[in-house]
């Protein structure tokens, strides 16, 4: 479901979101810049989808392998 929000900007900054977007599209455009501050995924169900990558999690495994075996041989 869509809402509608009034906001309030500078005259400068409305004549040049007209410009530059279009006026039948600054709704849009506002949405995708604010979305990832406003908006946090569902990172259950993203890292469950990730855990199902065979091909990802056999490349994380070599990638995590990799670094104990260099953290083991670093002098202390």
């Amino acid at each position: 479901m869509q809402k509608k929000l009034t906001i309030t900007v500078d005259e400068e900054v409305y004549k040049g979101l007209h410009k530059t977007i279009g006026p039948r599209k600054i709704s849009k455009f506002v949405e995708g810049l604010v979305r990832p501050h406003v908006v946090r995924p569902n990172m259950e169900l993203a890292y469950s989808r990730m855990s199902k990558d065979k091909k990802r999690e056999a490349e994380a495994l070599d990638w995590a392998e990799m670094i104990f075996k260099d953290i083991a041989h670093e002098k202390r």
